[in-house]
């Protein structure tokens, strides 16, 4: 869908959104329930926010987990899967050099496709258990998912208020983005195969780790840049993560946490305003 760029080709969002500035049905409320005008672009996570963490934790990474060592045998020789090995060695040296829990030395390729899986597979694994937010891991585990997507092993799972509200923002003229620490060939398997369809049309670009850490106020100023609003604060993010919602924040953005079953606690006094849905918004 062309949808994979981390700037988006649609240029400077436009002044003239006579449909959005109207606070009619969907208004940002504020503490006092007054109506805001309508965000420009609204910036969504993923997991604990459109999607429940259990499906993330109970099915994509346990699927990514137990079929590393066939998708590495069945698909070794073609270009994704060697520049999957690169940035996996790449990698594992400077883990290796860091002390890091579960590293473990890849052999060179003139040792064997056996001996080079096998170690990748252990590193795999430990950095699965680590959970750890790595481009190296999200771009295997992301060729992994694909597999699974495409014979239909795998479906999207969303709250039941996601489709409805994308569709409804869309409709506004909202322009709607993902950022997650997955992929974004990942994310656009997530959108694209759901049991409410293909929900990529309502979507407007995908952003990854390749943009920074999301916890890092320099990645929300990155995306802020790429999507050409005349001010930060047109931006709405939403998250189930403080540390994030901070970093965009402090990046001009406005920020809301979402709170669904089975995300973390949140600590006290955290300062956002929270949602249980999106048709809050």
């Amino acid at each position: 869908m062309g949808l994979d760029w981390s700037t988006p080709s649609h240029g400077p969002i436009q002044q003239d959104r006579g449909a959005i500035s109207a606070p009619v049905k969907a208004g940002l409320k504020d503490s006092n329930h007054n109506s805001e005008p309508l965000p420009r672009c609204i910036l969504l996570d993923i997991e604990g926010t459109t999607t429940p963490i259990t499906f993330v934790a109970d099915v994509l990474f346990p699927y990514a987990r137990d079929n590393v060592g066939k998708h590495l045998s069945a698909t070794y020789d073609t270009e994704d899967t060697q520049e999957d090995i690169k940035l996996l060695r790449s990698q594992v040296e400077d883990d290796l050099a860091q002390g890091i829990d579960g590293a473990v030395s890849i052999p060179p390729n003139d040792a064997g496709k056996d001996a080079v899986i096998a170690a990748l597979v252990a590193n795999v694994e430990a950095m699965i258990r680590a959970d750890r937010k790595i481009t190296a891991l999200k771009q295997l585990q992301g060729h992994i998912w694909r597999t699974g997507f495409q014979n239909n092993e795998l479906k999207g799972e969303f709250y039941n208020d996601v489709p409805e509200a994308l569709q409804s923002w869309h409709s506004l003229g909202i322009k709607i983005y993902i950022y997650s620490s997955g992929s974004r060939l990942a994310q656009r398997l997530i959108f694209g195969n759901t049991k409410s369809g293909d929900l990529r049309k309502y979507l407007s670009g995908f952003f990854d780790t390749n943009v920074g850490n999301k916890r890092e106020t320099s990645s929300y100023i990155q995306i802020s840049e790429s999507l050409g609003v005349d001010n930060p604060s047109e931006i709405l993010f939403l998250t189930d993560v403080v540390q994030e919602a901070v970093a965009a924040k402090a990046a001009g953005l406005k920020a809301m946490i979402s709170v669904r079953p089975g995300n973390a606690p949140l600590p006290e006094n955290h300062g956002f305003k929270t949602i249980n849905s999106f048709l809050e918004i």
